[in-house]
C-alpha cells in the first residue's frame, strides 16, 4: 500500500508509488459512470465472439468515431476481442440497457479460446449491413465500426490498447424514438461504477440542464 500523505480533507497517492491493482481500483472509480461498449467480433476463420468492456468513450463527430479499451489481463495474452479486429479491421458496438444486463454480464466470463458467448448468453444475432460481425437483436442502439487505429499504451498487464473505430451504420430501435429522435429517457441505459457497483438512468434519476448564456 502508498503511503497515504493526509491533509483535513484527502488522502494523497502518488502513482509512481503504487502497484498498478491499487491505481486501477481508484481510476475505475475516478472515472464513472463508464458506457459499456458489448462487442461482437468475427475472427478470420468466421468464429463470433462477444465481450463487454466498460473502458469506453465517443470521439469526434465528422466522422462518427468511438474508442475502447481491451487492456491486457493477468495472463498477458490478447483478447479474443482485440485479436478479431487486427485480423478483421471489423466489429460492432452495442448499447447495454437494462433489459441484457444479465447477458451481459454472463458474456463477461472468461470462456476458453473457441467459445461463443453468444450461446452461452442466448442472445440474437441480427446481421450487420457494412461489416461482417453481428450486431446483438436484444440491443436497443448499435453501431457499426470499421478500424481506424489500434494505439499501445504501456507495457505488461494492465497496458492499454486503445482501439479507435469509425461508426459505419447505426441500429436505433423504433421503441426509443420520440419525434424522429432518440430519448434517452427510454433507454434505461446501464453503466459501470467501481468494483462490483453499477447504475442504472432510468426516467427518474435523469434530468435536463441548459446551456449557460453568458459567464
Amino acid at each position: 500500500m502508498s503511503e497515504k500523505i493526509s491533509d483535513e480533507n484527502f488522502y494523497r497517492f502518488d502513482v509512481a508509488e503504487m502497484p498498478t491493482n491499487e491505481a486501477y481500483r481508484l481510476l475505475i472509480h475516478c472515472v464513472a459512470p463508464r458506457p459499456i461498449a458489448f462487442v461482437s467480433t468475427l475472427s478470420k476463420e468466421g468464429e463470433a465472439n462477444l465481450a463487454p468492456f466498460s473502458f469506453f468513450m465517443g470521439g469526434g463527430s465528422n466522422p462518427p468515431s468511438v474508442a475502447f479499451a481491451p487492456n491486457v489481463e493477468v495472463s498477458g495474452k490478447p483478447k479474443d476481442t482485440l485479436l478479431n479486429i487486427q485480423e478483421t479491421g471489423e466489429y460492432t458496438i452495442n448499447v447495454v440497457s437494462h433489459n441484457i444486463l444479465e447477458q451481459m454480464n454472463q458474456a463477461s466470463y472468461r470462456y476458453p479460446h473457441g467459445v461463443s458467448e453468444w450461446d452461452k448468453t442466448g442472445l440474437t444475432m441480427a446481421p450487420a449491413k457494412k461489416v461482417r460481425p453481428a450486431h446483438v437483436a436484444e440491443s436497443l442502439m448499435a453501431m457499426e465500426c470499421k478500424l481506424f487505429q489500434i494505439v499501445h499504451h504501456g507495457t505488461d498487464v494492465g497496458s492499454a490498447n486503445y482501439v479507435i473505430g469509425e461508426v459505419v451504420y447505426f441500429h436505433i430501435a423504433k421503441s426509443i424514438m420520440t419525434d424522429g429522435h432518440v430519448d434517452p429517457t427510454l433507454v434505461d441505459y446501464v453503466a459501470r461504477m467501481g468494483g462490483r457497483w453499477y447504475t442504472r438512468a432510468t426516467r427518474e434519476a435523469m434530468f435536463q440542464l441548459e446551456r449557460p448564456q453568458d459567464g
